[in-house]
């Protein structure tokens, strides 16, 4: 199980950042070429912007998955790379748990938020606008995924707890 997991994780995140990277491309092209339009053509492409809105809010979110992944989110490991092994996998484990409800938070809020909105589409796009909030609960989902994964690694680490 704890195999299956880390293999669902780490597949989850190449997916993603390969995802990330393709919307990063994305929103960068759409960009200059807004800018192009707008400032050598005089014209300016009305759907852009709202684009590349969408895009960065999808990225947020995603990219902040990929990182929690890598751990490179912002921590304070002074008291942690401190502590004996048996008070660091406490505290490791106190943290993912907490994680844990916040990404449940996300998934439950995003999702409530989503659906009530629904009914409502985007200006430009005429996108419905829960495919913009639905970037919330589904990198909710994916920090759980990221997250159990990394609680069964405190749970089957002998010695020291990498800092998390």
């Amino acid at each position: 199980m704890p195999d299956r997991l880390n293999r669902l994780s780490r597949g989850l995140n190449l997916r993603v950042q390969t995802l990330v990277a393709s919307m990063g491309i994305a929103m960068a092209s759409i960009v200059a070429i807004q800018v192009f339009f707008r400032y050598v053509l005089n014209h300016s492409l009305f759907w852009s912007e709202e684009l590349a809105r969408l895009l960065l809010v999808w990225l947020t979110f995603f990219g902040a998955t990929v990182a929690y992944y890598h751990h490179a989110h912002p921590g304070v490991d002074g008291l942690f790379r401190r502590l004996s092994p048996v008070w660091q996998k406490g505290a490791a484990c106190l943290t993912h748990l907490a994680s844990l409800g916040l990404f449940a938070v996300m998934m439950v809020s995003g999702v409530a938020f989503a659906w009530f909105v629904r009914l409502q589409i985007t200006p430009a796009l005429h996108l419905p606008k829960w495919v913009v909030m639905c970037a919330v609960p589904v990198a909710g989902f994916i920090f759980t995924v990221h997250c159990l994964a990394f609680l069964v690694q405190v749970f089957t680490a002998k010695g020291r707890v990498h800092d998390h």
